[in-house]
């Protein structure tokens, strides 16, 4: 009995020591999230001034894509060197290309919606111009370049739906 009683008061004392134990633990373990929390908030806040300026950089980069793959701007910047359909498609073709490949790598600032936008756009132009050159193919690479012109001043082009998603996006950046 006297062992009982030695041994309860040996509990009566490491209880209040475990007790306190377990209440530090769960302090300690919530006082480390907080401050590992404020740590992660701190750095992300520190990227987000570093990489903002280019995030906007590349929006600016791609509405200059966007505009100059519009085909009213490239049929009137890139005019035809001869006669033949097949050259100025290609002509055509190979200058959204270029642009295009130039621009690439600004899709890793960019959303995925928005780079998929871009890209859907860059070939719907390509496709459009192939329709075109099929349409007038007995035609002059002059007869062409006045069809698209004509077809794309009565909508929205695919470079135009782009845009209006790019602005957006950028909005929603501030």
């Amino acid at each position: 009995m006297e062992e009982m009683s030695q041994i309860l008061g040996y509990v009566a004392y490491l209880l209040p020591a475990i007790v306190v134990g377990v209440i530090a633990y769960y302090f300690f373990k919530g006082h480390t999230s907080n401050e590992e929390g404020r740590r992660r908030y701190l750095i992300q806040k520190e990227a987000q001034n570093k990489v903002l300026p280019m995030r906007l950089q590349a929006y600016e980069r791609i509405t200059l894509l966007m505009e100059r793959l519009d085909p009213n701007k490239l049929l009137i910047r890139v005019k035809p060197f001869s006669d033949e359909i097949e050259k100025y498609e290609t002509l055509l073709i190979n200058n959204i290309e270029q642009e295009f490949e130039h621009n690439v790598t600004q899709q890793i600032y960019v959303t995925p919606e928005c780079w998929n936008l871009v890209n859907a756009a860059k070939n719907a132009t390509i496709h459009v111009i192939r329709q075109a050159a099929m349409h007038e193919k007995d035609g002059g690479a002059d007869e062409m370049r006045e069809y698209l012109l004509r077809n794309f001043m009565e909508e929205i082009t695919p470079s135009q739906k782009a845009l209006a998603y790019i602005k957006k996006e950028v909005s929603e950046l501030f």
